[in-house]
């Protein structure tokens, strides 16, 4: 067959940054001398949550888990020799996606580039953070007010860019069933096109063109016969909402539009070289299907469950990929499942349950009610607390975790502190000396300037996006131009959701988990309490909860007392709340990397408040070397995501508190 009839590939990405914008910038320019054919970058911690590298949230956090860009020169320096115009860039950043959205825009301006030939992606979608992911800064109202400035900007300024992508990615990792992880985004593009059409800033006859720059970026899971079948009742949806909701005539605006990244929640730390085949299946339910292919796809690497990936490893991923689009024949035939009565089925399902759960979510206000009330939050934690206890159970089977667990020893992880890349513990206070460089060469009034020009926009109804233009230009930094929002929208705290959720796991007699509620209740009798108090802290800036969601539920339904405050905490907190609510044990749940850093901070500042009997446990993506030398430091426990039995992981802490408090082991079966 000619080349020329086949379908032209996907955009190819890999979500990266890490370290600094130099580094990064270096890595893409490999990745794209690769045949990757587009950018997606992955941004630090706090710069995802508007925070400068000198923050004492900051600390620990500064390049672990993506890029830090605090200000112009770092964005310059991320794109440097990387022609802006020519250029698809997707940015992973959604509170401050008006702020990196600006940043970008002036570096392809400085690069000489038409910024209305820019083509790209901000994230820009809150809703999610508040349910799933955690970099959320402000309320809901001032953030939906953020995310619309950045639609009407662009649909004027940079017709190209895609302003939103809407993001049920997230969801999927924190539980959502394929029916959730529809109507949740479908709920979300609902509230952000209401309050685009409702905001004045768009007349009626260009919401077309809104409608047309909306994308949307999903998960795909293992199973990829139910995922694809996800994807074609997700573009049925859309097209029904936009077409009787908006009024969209064109067919052309109204196509759903989306990108994916394949599941990282599958992904295994046991037997590590079975996630490259759960990555495959993931990818080919989102390009099988040619009326449901996604436009942009990016594929996480096989050790992502160990830490961070190398370049090799990213390199790998994008060989499946190229594999797939350029060897096989699927890009010659129309959609292959066309005429499939099974498929059909499925999909029709799907659809109408979807819009049964729209609509619910429709009366109680619509999406931003459904955040505000913790009605979302609860039902996601309720979702992934039944998958855990499927898994535990044996109900729903993952290679290497809980069934056909004896393997042969692995070349891949032989070495497991080679197989991943680590970030320089000194790069952090490089970051920090280069931002206050920045802060002291640059014009001081003028910066100042803009950030009162933005505080008087942000205190109005206009739209903030040239405020925030000028703030750029003008050196500030991203932590700056937070404050600044923060002073008139002040901050947010969202749901836990954990109070809400339901019993996920029986304590039938006979059962793990009625086994740990004797060990829980015999201990707090011989303690002389009513119940064992257990808290559970997210300490620095990883919004990844759903594990700590996970252990609180699970220690609630064991009989302890929970204290669980959400994310984004100090270590001064931490210490702070454990003492007040005088707990037997404190569980740190860390995924970022920042672990090495924040744990024994946590540890010290205990026993300097003379609190040297409770037991510190770890939890998270934590390399071997860096779990022994916590051991070594006074953590009485160190938990990975190899620890897939969360009732023995209760009982665990169980007998921590017990050692801790010099009583007696208990010879019970968790």
């Amino acid at each position: 067959m000619n080349e020329r009839q086949k379908d032209r590939p996907w955009l190819m990405r890999t979500y990266a940054g890490h370290s600094t914008a130099e580094a990064s910038n270096a890595l893409y320019r490999r990745n794209l001398a690769k045949g990757q054919t587009g950018l997606s970058v992955a941004f630090d911690l706090p710069t995802q949550t508007g925070y400068d590298p000198d923050h004492i949230l900051a600390r620990g956090e500064v390049g672990r888990v993506g890029v830090p860009v605090a200000h112009l020169g770092d964005m310059r320096r991320l794109f440097q020799d990387i022609p802006l115009e020519e250029m698809n860039t997707s940015m992973t950043i959604n509170a401050s996606a008006m702020w990196l959205l600006a940043l970008y825009q002036v570096v392809a301006e400085e690069q000489g580039a038409d910024v209305t030939r820019l083509q790209g992606t901000t994230q820009n979608d809150i809703v999610k953070e508040y349910l799933s992911r955690g970099t959320y800064v402000f309320p809901p109202g001032p953030s939906l007010r953020l995310t619309t400035d950045v639609i009407a900007y662009t649909v004027n300024h940079l017709p190209k860019w895609n302003p939103i992508n809407i993001c049920s990615y997230h969801l999927q990792e924190a539980g959502a069933t394929p029916v959730q992880e529809i109507a949740y985004a479908m709920s979300t593009a609902i509230a952000v096109l209401d309050a685009v059409r409702d905001s004045g800033q768009v007349p009626q006859e260009r919401m077309g063109d809104v409608v047309a720059r909306i994308s949307f970026f999903v998960n795909a899971g293992v199973r990829f016969v139910e995922e694809m079948c996800k994807m074609r009742a997700f573009t049925r949806i859309w097209d029904k909402v936009t077409r009787e909701r908006y009024g969209i005539e064109d067919p052309r605006q109204r196509r759903f539009r989306y990108g994916v990244q394949v599941n990282s929640l599958g992904l295994t730390e046991a037997q590590p070289e079975n996630n490259v085949q759960r990555i495959v299946l993931e990818m080919l339910a989102v390009t099988l299907s040619k009326d449901a292919r996604a436009r942009a796809v990016q594929l996480p690497a096989w050790n992502e469950a160990l830490g961070l990936p190398r370049p090799w490893d990213q390199q790998w991923s994008l060989r499946i990929q190229q594999v797939l689009a350029h060897e096989s024949d699927l890009l010659e035939y129309g959609d292959i499942f066309d005429g499939s009565h099974v498929i059909e089925a499925k999909v029709a399902e799907l659809v109408e349950r979807s819009l049964a759960e729209i609509g619910h979510i429709q009366e109680m206000g619509g999406a931003m009610a459904a955040v505000e009330s913790g009605y979302l939050k609860s039902q996601l934690v309720s979702s992934h607390a039944e998958r855990r206890a499927r898994i535990e159970s044996g109900e729903e089977k993952i290679i290497g975790v809980n069934c056909y667990e004896g393997t042969e020893p692995s070349p891949l992880t032989s070495d497991l502190d080679g197989a991943i890349m680590t970030v320089d513990p000194e790069n952090e206070a490089r970051v920090v000396t280069a931002l206050h460089e920045w802060r002291d060469n640059r014009d001081e009034v003028r910066a100042q300037r803009s950030l009162e020009t933005l505080k008087a926009a942000a205190a109005g109804t206009g739209n903030l996006m040239e405020a925030t233009l000028e703030c750029a230009r003008a050196g500030v930094t991203t932590g700056e131009w937070s404050w600044a929002l923060r002073d008139v929208f002040g901050e947010f705290r969202a749901p836990t959701g954990v109070s809400g959720a339901p019993v996920a796991v029986t304590a039938e007699p006979g059962t793990p988990l009625a086994e740990v509620r004797r060990k829980v209740t015999q201990t707090a009798g011989e303690l002389g309490t009513g119940k064992l108090r257990l808290l559970v802290g997210k300490p620095g800036l990883d919004g990844h909860s759903n594990g700590a969601e996970q252990i609180a539920v699970r220690a609630r339904d064991a009989g302890f007392e929970v204290v669980y405050q959400g994310i984004r905490l100090t270590p001064e907190q931490i210490v702070s709340a454990a003492v007040a609510e005088d707990v037997h044990c404190v569980g740190l749940s860390i995924l970022s990397g920042s672990h090495a850093e924040l744990v024994p901070d946590v540890l010290d500042r205990l026993r300097r408040a003379g609190v040297d009997d409770v037991p510190v446990i770890a939890g998270g993506i934590i390399p071997p070397a860096d779990a022994a030398k916590l051991v070594e430091s006074g953590v009485a426990a160190v938990f990975t995501p190899k620890d897939f039995g969360i009732t023995e992981i209760i009982g665990r802490i169980v007998d921590e508190i017990r050692r801790a408090n010099k009583l007696d082991p208990l010879e019970v079966a968790a």
